[in-house]
């Protein structure tokens, strides 16, 4: 879909809900700018130039207005710049832990790791210290169920045998007298960093607490979560603060379900998640952890996946994810706080994640983050369990926080084949929803010259270094400043309006002084230029002519002027510009000596229209340029240099200099005009890539009009100058910083803003270890110059960027320029490639995926079968004698002539991966994942009534009379019946403490199973399945021939009853058709929004209901049975039977014969 060809309706959705008001954009219309020196040949005379165009000043009129529109910033106001970042990290966290395996990954000295770490690094003393406080229960129901917190509260009261028995009810979890205590404090935590941010206490901060939270749903405990703290985080903050809108970023490896739930049909909440996947195989095994999942009703397009669908992912990964869409939607809904849902399973080492980013990559994720919402930003701690790569992560993260440097990326190189693919994926899904994703209109074909080649580079296990350790430079000051009042020597002798004016230094550096930002720089003595350090880049004739200016007459200075494009002379001339140059080099040798952190240089005359051997664009020695190679003189090697050139005119010298040099990257953005705009020709075109060793590294952004701004350049550090820019990782980045792109600029016409500027700025500083000077070029109005360095100055101080509010999407026309220059520059650049979206719904091999969860610990257990072919089962091995394939079993399932079960003796379950552990007995291993492949209404016209369920290991199955397994039959006691309505908390201890744990069978079973297979895993959850696997055969003479019933005892409960919403006052319709297709045939309906659907082989539209509803739990209209998506299992509870009766009443004209 692109811009201009896209489907009418989607640009009238996107337009109706970020902007209603807004006209369509074109940017077709391009003016001509006005050219430094020679003359256009559509432009008046020369004189007229000088008078009413380059030379002008902005009516006083004009000047005001731009100073009214600069007041928003309150830029004056220097005590409204917060300081510091809030800790909480409380010992009474670690008063937990599982009692039944010491050995359970998720346990106090996680947290004992970090304060190791945080202590050896200094970083507590550094920190703003908050005491945590215990969530209250109005503040936890903002997310949860009262029932289900009154439930977990009971748990502070039972037994190590009640507590096991309990968490065996849910999916990973194990539970803790003090669990409950642990979990309030936790969320209690992140709420008083809410108030603490938002009370404008701090600037960020962050909760280093266990248990995590983010898996937590409405009444549901789930992968070691009680409560989801972000979840409450969010809603308080909505609450309390009258916060608007809140983004929660979700890094942790597993996808973080409860948080996505809670908040996937509202739109004041955007949440976003990059996690492993593998096409569902990794834990929690849900398609609404895929990329095509975006939200439901009003909340379309607020929820943001990227599924990573291989191991070993690394920063450029990441990284990747959050330039291309991350940040770009951010920008555009606006977030006013960020929460981060802070898991380190991602990091390399962790047994769970099994990926391979870094501490450093983690510290450019938060840095990325405190460009948001003016910086209120809070992490609160998830998952992460190799406790040296936990420790550093949550380090390297504060560190960020507390505005230390990125630590320079070890080997960051560009996201691969598997990346890219998710995220042209995650794009296509959500470019519907946000005008900043829209496709450029002048979308170029795929370039695959020289790709295929440049891909093999990248096939093949990729064998990550060993963990780097982040070096944290000590700093005695942050930022360096450079300026001398002597610059101002350098005037226009003819014209007194000149635009290149001395005050335009002076107007700078008073505003600086007036905000308080210059006593807040180390300011370092300036110097000339040496001639050695002059000649790196100029010749020796050029240096010469220009320091003879200096005894010149007024008319030789006149005519010397006339010699170059755009330039006027006079005697202070040469000492000003090797002043200006020197400066330049001054503060190089104060960033790479560790003297500051980065620097600003007020300078002039600019430099970066001078060439090797001649002045051009008001400019004589090319400061960027010198300094450049002065970095790399003094480092003694050939430094990595990023220059980044944001004037408003092409840079042609600073290009010409460096285009043979791999070792400079050269970008710059600039108006072309189709070579009309100085400095005219094709220098500045989008096809000047470098020459010889330099081809590839200098990349031309050219706009082809007017009007360019905050969005058209943001979306070029997002889509095109940060991937490249971290694919070649500088150690210097250097900026020649014109602000005449800036609004308001008598030259330019283009519309940035100060915040936008002090965007762009952040956004470098993630560079390079930090290290990044801004020089200043062009800039021709005195208000726009000054409150644009004031805003640069701000984000190099480490103070986050204001609110930045983009007014329009992208130019049409600014994305055709973006689109121009990437196409050309993936051939050089693997960050820019995309891959093709194939093969997007369908996992990568034929296996089936279920999800393994964990059931009631006496649940009836189901024994043995006979093969329809007349095999028995071996009771001791676990595995038939032959075998045939079959799926997992499901509500929808075809009908099926032949029952079939898939047994295999090498076969292992796919189930254990992430957060399945080994919790898995041999036998189940070998059964894996078989099941009947017959549906209950099928087993109706055999005569017999049939109850299914996946067991652990395989179906197990008996024959068995239809009385036997009748929806009325009553279900044997559960321990977990206390999570509904219909039990309180303390009938549900009442019958825990009753219940019979059959501990010494239990003991005997597991005796059989190795140590490390019963180990509590992260999706085991505690249980000890009986896996027993016993199997009976009915006569050894059995015929091969004979009709064989199976049966499997339902569930008594599941978590998932919560879900059933009461029958509607119209009751049930068993013959309504199915929503989708209208088929009348195998219809079961939804017991959330009992909206009816068909099954998996009529039209599989239930199926496709849960995966976009996530409603768990589904009733059918052939045999009245209920089935739960997400226990893959028969239910059969108390909490059904209305339901049920008002079904087999509208089937049957009665109610249920018997009753529970």
């Amino acid at each position: 879909m692109t811009s201009t060809g896209q489907d009418t309706t989607t640009t009238r959705q996107r337009r109706s809900r970020h902007n209603p008001h807004s006209p369509p954009h074109d940017s077709s219309v391009t003016s001509r700018g006005v050219k430094k020196g020679a003359l256009l040949h559509s432009s008046p005379s020369l004189a007229e130039v000088k008078k009413k165009g380059r030379m002008k000043k902005l009516t006083q009129a004009t000047e005001q207005d731009l100073i009214v529109g600069l007041q928003g910033l309150d830029l004056n106001l220097e005590a409204k710049t917060l300081s510091g970042t809030g800790l909480v990290f409380d010992e009474q966290l670690n008063e937990f832990h599982c009692l039944w395996d010491d050995s359970f990954p998720e346990g106090p000295e996680r947290l004992h790791a970090i304060k190791e770490q945080l202590i050896q690094e200094g970083l507590l003393d550094r920190c703003v210290s908050f005491q945590a406080r215990f969530a209250e229960k109005e503040e936890l129901m903002l997310v949860h169920s009262l029932e289900y917190i009154d439930l977990m509260e009971t748990t502070q009261y039972m037994n190590e045998g009640e507590l096991r028995i309990l968490a065996d009810t849910y999916d990973s979890v194990y539970l803790h007298p003090n669990s409950y205590t642990c979990a309030c404090l936790a969320s209690g935590s992140v709420l008083r960093l809410v108030d603490a941010v938002l009370g404008n206490e701090i600037r960020n901060g962050m909760a280093i607490i266990r248990p995590p939270g983010h898996h937590a749903q409405h009444s549901l405990m789930d992968g070691y979560c009680m409560f989801n703290h972000v979840a409450v985080a969010a809603r308080y903050a909505q609450k309390k603060h009258a916060v608007q809108r809140v983004l929660i970023v979700d890094w942790d490896v597993h996808h973080g379900q409860g948080t996505q739930f809670a908040f996937d049909q509202d739109p004041s909440v955007l949440y976003f998640s990059i996690h492993r996947y593998e096409q569902g195989r990794f834990w929690p095994h849900l398609k609404a952890s895929n990329w095509s999942t975006v939200g439901f009703g009003r909340g379309q397009g607020y929820t943001i996946n990227v599924p990573w669908n291989q191991v070993g992912m690394r920063d450029a990964d990441y990284i990747a994810a959050f330039l291309h869409l991350l940040l770009p939607v951010a920008l555009e809904f606006q977030p006013q706080l960020v929460l981060v849902a802070a898991g380190f399973d991602a990091l390399q080492g962790d047994p769970k994640g099994e990926m391979a980013a870094t501490p450093a990559g983690f510290a450019q994720l938060t840095h990325l983050l405190m460009g948001l919402a003016g910086g209120k930003l809070i992490l609160s701690l998830e998952g992460g369990y190799n406790l040296r790569s936990l420790a550093e992560g949550v380090s390297a993260s504060l560190h960020t926080l507390l505005g230390d440097p990125c630590p320079i990326l070890e080997s960051p190189g560009a996201p691969c084949p598997s990346a890219q693919t998710s995220l042209s994926c995650a794009l296509e899904a959500l470019e519907p929803f946000w005008e900043v994703l829209v496709k450029s209109a002048e979308t170029l074909e795929e370039d695959f010259l020289e790709e295929e080649n440049v891909e093999k580079e990248e096939e093949g296990p990729w064998q990550p270094p060993a963990l780097a350790i982040p070096a944290w430079p000590v700093l005695q000051a942050r930022t360096g400043l450079v300026y001398d009042q002597r610059m101002m020597g350098h005037y226009n002798l003819w014209d007194n309006h000149h635009p290149e004016m001395p005050q335009r230094v002076f107007r700078i550096m008073r505003r600086l002084e007036e905000l308080g930002l210059a006593g807040r720089c180390l300011t370092l003595p300036t110097r000339p230029a040496t001639d050695a350090e002059l000649l790196t880049c100029h010749s020796a004739e050029y240096v010469g002519r220009l320091r003879a200016t200096a005894k010149m007459k007024t008319r030789e200075l006149h005519r010397e002027g006339s010699n170059f494009d755009s330039i006027y002379i006079c005697p202070g001339t040469f000492a000003c510009a090797q002043l200006a140059t020197g400066a330049a080099c001054r503060l190089v040798e104060a960033v790479l000596a560790g003297e500051v952190l980065n620097g600003a240089a007020v300078v002039r005359p600019p430099g970066h229209h001078a060439e090797r051997d001649a002045a051009c664009g008001f400019c004589f020695f090319n400061s960027v340029a010198v300094a450049a190679r002065h970095a790399q003189a003094i480092s003694g090697h050939a430094l990595r240099i990023l220059i980044v050139d944001w004037d408003v005119h092409h840079g042609n010298g600073t290009q010409h200099i460096f285009e043979e040099d791999p070792s400079v990257l050269y970008i710059s953005l600039h108006r072309y005009d189709h070579g009309t705009f100085f400095p005219m020709g094709d220098e500045g075109a989008s096809c000047q890539t470098g020459r010889a060793a330099g081809t590839g590294f200098t990349v031309n952004v050219a706009w082809n009009g007017p009007r360019v701004g905050d969005a058209d350049y943001l979306a070029a550090w997002h889509r095109l100058v940060l991937p490249v820019a971290y694919e070649f990782n500088p150690e210097l980045v250097l900026v020649s910083a014109g602000f005449d792109a800036a609004r308001g600029d008598p030259l330019g016409g283009c519309q940035v803003s100060p915040e936008g500027y002090a965007h762009l700025t952040h956004l470098l500083m993630g560079l390079a270890n930090g290290r990044i000077i801004l020089i200043l070029e062009g800039g021709y109005n005195l208000t726009s110059i000054s409150e644009s360095m004031a805003a640069c100055t701000r984000s190099l101080l480490g103070d986050p960027p204001p609110l930045l509010t983009l007014s329009r999407p992208p130019l049409s026309g600014a994305l055709a320029s973006i689109t121009e220059t990437t196409h050309i520059h993936r051939r050089y650049w693997r960050s820019l490639r995309v891959m093709k979206v194939e093969d997007k719904e369908g996992p990568s091999s034929s296996k089936s995926i279920t999800k393994k969860v964990t059931q009631p610990a006496n649940r009836g257990s189901c024994v043995g079968m006979i093969t329809p072919d007349g095999n028995i089962l071996d009771t001791d091995a676990g595995k038939p004698t032959s075998a045939s394939p079959v799926a997992a079993s499901t509500p929808d399932q075809a009908k099926s002539e032949t029952t079939v079960v898939e047994f295999s003796q090498d076969q292992t379950s796919e189930a254990p991966t992430g957060e399945d552990t080994a919790d898995q007995t041999p036998s189940e291993a070998a059964t894996g994942e078989a099941a009947v492949d017959q549906t209950p209404s099928e087993a109706a016209t055999e005569g017999a009534t049939w109850d299914k369920t996946p067991s652990e290991g395989g179906a197990e199955m008996i024959p068995t009379p239809p009385a036997l397994c009748t929806d009325n039959q009553t279900p044997p006691a559960s321990p977990a019946q206390g999570a509904t309505t219909q039990i309180s908390p303390s009938k549900l201890t009442e019958n825990l403490r009753t219940l019979d744990l059959n501990s010494e069978a239990q003991e005997a079973a597991n005796s059989q199973i190795p140590e490390d297979e019963r180990l509590l895993g992260e999706a085991a959850g505690g249980q000890d399945r009986d896996a027993s696997g016993l199997t009976q055969s009915f006569g050894e003479h059995a015929d091969a021939d004979q009709v064989v019933l199976y049966a499997v005892t339902p569930l008594p409960w599941c978590p998932h009853l919560v879900a059933v919403c009461p029958v509607p006052e119209s009751g049930l319709d068993v013959t309504q058709p199915c929503r989708d297709c209208g088929t009348l045939q195998e219809n079961w309906v939804c017991l959330s929004c009992y909206q009816v659907y068909c099954g998996r082989y009529v039209g599989a539209h239930m199926l496709q209901h849960h995966e976009v509803s996530g409603h768990p739990l589904v009733l059918s209209y052939i045999d009245l049975s209920t089935w739960c998506y997400n226990c893959e299992a028969y239910v059969h509870h108390q909490a059904l039977l209305d339901v049920k009766n008002a079904a087999h009443q509208n089937k049957f004209g009665e109610c249920i014969p018997h009753s529970l």
